[in-house]
């Protein structure tokens, strides 16, 4: 009842509310304009999806590596579950956007591309949203044009989350296998690849019979794709 009537007497007060809501968008607006540059040399320090998890009770463990420190093997199997078109798109995969709307199973088959997720792991929240989705594409969009393809790939290997709590290849490796990201053979790196549509269920570690099927799919495509990966050199 205080708070109703706190709220009540905040909102009564008119230009001065207004002024407060300009400059609340204002920030909102420039914060990603800004930190995107900031990112392009400097590791992302924490995310929303990160800072949602943690206070909903999810633990923190997460370790920013360079892509030198990770086998070369993830960064192709991700592109081969995920985005396969990632070198050639500007953040939005159109083509596979529109495949999506006109599948009978309707938007919520996916279509989002390796710089939407980045987009919206460190600066919107989950669930599935008409809202978020349309904030989602002009920022991937943005951060597509500021950051190289493979700074993208780096943010994205380093802030991804892998199980409940573990974000980023070094310490998804650690967890699931015990090794380093840089050690990774090709199985296994088509297992963390396999379990990124969801981390929370699906275990890279500990994989099911079902997991390890997709894995195996996913080591398939990645044959041949060395040439359509020249963004990552």
């Amino acid at each position: 009842m205080l708070m109703r009537e706190k709220l009540k007497r905040f909102w009564s007060n008119g230009p001065f509310v207004w002024v407060w809501v300009k400059r609340v968008a204002i920030v909102a607006v420039l914060w990603p304009v800004f930190s995107t540059l900031v990112y392009s040399v400097v590791p992302v320090p924490i995310t929303n999806l990160m800072l949602f998890r943690l206070f909903s009770g999810v633990g923190l463990n997460k370790s920013w590596v360079a892509m030198e420190s990770i086998s070369p093997l993830l960064p192709r199997a991700i592109i081969a579950a995920e985005d396969q078109r990632f070198c050639a798109h500007h953040g939005v995969d159109w083509a596979e956007m529109q495949d999506a709307f006109s599948n009978e199973d309707g938007p919520s088959r996916g279509a989002s591309t390796i710089s939407m997720q980045v987009a919206k792991n460190i600066y919107l929240w989950e669930g599935r949203s008409i809202i978020r989705k349309g904030l989602e594409l002009p920022l991937a969009t943005y951060m597509d044009a500021i950051l190289r393809k493979r700074r993208m790939m780096v943010i994205y290997l380093n802030i991804v989350e892998w199980a409940p709590g573990v974000y980023g290849a070094e310490a998804a490796a650690q967890h699931h296998f015990g090794k380093s990201a840089a050690k990774l053979n090709l199985h296994e790196a088509a297992l963390l690849a396999a379990s990124l549509p969801n981390p929370l269920k699906r275990n890279a570690g500990h994989p099911s019979a079902k997991l390890r099927l997709i894995a195996r799919h996913i080591e398939n495509v990645m044959v041949g794709m060395e040439p359509y990966l020249t963004c990552l050199d």
